[in-house]
């Protein structure tokens, strides 16, 4: 691709913690909690980026500002130099996090490491309204 990498601080800023559906809205989550996915990393946000065919570049020295121990962000440049998207059903940040959010669950990466647990249930027996 060509990429124009003097003018990478034009680019859009993609922090993983933006699509982590086990933060908040105050800890920086910028999606739905139900379309956000589990503890996305850095190196999965931009395989999905670059899978989605637009240019991005890792950045993993830096740090979300609010919470300096989550490292890492993703750089994208949306648009190209005469205006046209990169990818036209990408054209906001927000559907930016929304496509990525939903790639990072079948990223390869991660499907071997998550198993399904077998979950028991610790119901009683009993249920329903109390008698009076």
């Amino acid at each position: 691709m060509d990429i124009d990498l003097q003018n990478i601080k034009k680019w859009v800023i993609l922090y993983p913690i933006y699509i982590n559906s086990k933060k908040t809205i105050a800890e920086g989550r910028r999606i739905n909690a139900g379309k956000a996915c589990e503890n996305p990393a850095c190196t999965e946000v931009y395989d999905c980026c670059a899978h989605l065919k637009i240019p991005c570049v890792v950045e993993s020295e830096k740090a979300y500002p609010r919470d300096f121990m989550q490292r890492g962000r993703v750089r994208v440049m949306l648009k190209k130099e005469d205006g046209s998207f990169y990818n036209p059903a990408i054209f906001s940040r927000k559907q930016l996090m929304l496509h990525v959010a939903e790639l990072v669950p079948r990223h390869p990466g991660r499907t071997k490491k998550q198993e399904p647990a077998t979950a028991v249930s610790s119901k009683s027996g009993k249920g329903g309204k109390k008698k009076r």
